[in-house]
């Protein structure tokens, strides 16, 4: 692996919530979007289908991919959605729809998957996974989802929520990676980049601040990785 100075991840996406989560790997972060049709991926299982279309992500951009010089680039895509009753609920149409999403969803279980591709876009290695949590909701009001709804942010949201949102807080329960349902599960990345050989300069603390107080196993097993590294 070259000099960790000329490290750079190019995130396959223009989410600015990604981008941040990026940046706490440690390495300076690009962005470029990922023109390619999501409904051509029809896999019927949610894990898979969001597998598939990281995949699509990451070929695509692979494609016409330039380096920069002197430069070893990581490729990142990932995609999420939101699965109840075996349905997949991606980003809501309008507010109806969003209404709806919400109303399901409430005092109950579901899953949500995220796909990921790391991608070593000079050697062309790659690690693709899913990462799964159980996310149990909380009986918010039907005032409750108004409100929320009303501020916009559920219609950019696969299930119309986002877990992290100050006000609405609409998780009560999670099985799983905080950041994982928020859209990119770092602690499983941070080990497919070690997969790939990359020296992550990740910080630990601030990872797990970006939790937000919510346990997760994968950062868990993160730690006790690091430490076995560390140790004589």
């Amino acid at each position: 692996m070259s000099d960790d100075r000329r490290i750079e991840y190019l995130l396959a996406s223009q989410s600015p919530r990604r981008r941040e989560l990026v940046k706490l790997l440690g390495y300076p972060v690009r962005q470029i979007a990922a023109d390619v049709d999501e409904d051509s991926v029809t896999a019927p299982d949610p894990a898979v289908n969001v597998m598939d279309t990281a995949v699509l992500k990451a070929h695509t951009i692979a494609q016409t991919f330039v380096p920069l010089p002197d430069t070893h680039t990581i490729l990142i895509a990932a995609d999420t959605t939101v699965a109840v009753d075996g349905e997949m609920l991606n980003k809501p149409a309008d507010e109806a729809a969003a209404r709806w999403m919400l109303q399901r969803l409430r005092g109950r279980a579901h899953e949500v998957h995220t796909g990921y591709v790391v991608r070593d876009m000079q050697a062309g290695a790659e690690v693709v996974g899913v990462h799964t949590a159980v996310v149990t909701m909380r009986p918010y009001s039907d005032a409750e989802i108004d409100g929320y709804v009303a501020t916009g942010d559920p219609l950019d949201k696969a299930g119309a929520y986002a877990i992290q949102h100050p006000v609405f807080r609409p998780v009560q329960v999670l099985q799983g990676c905080f950041l994982g349902v928020m859209g990119l599960p770092l602690c499983d990345l941070v080990g497919a980049l070690r997969q790939l050989g990359v020296s992550t300069a990740v910080d630990l603390p601030a990872l797990h601040r970006a939790h937000q107080q919510f346990l997760c196993p994968a950062f868990d097993r993160l730690v006790l990785r690091q430490a076995d590294v560390q140790s004589p």
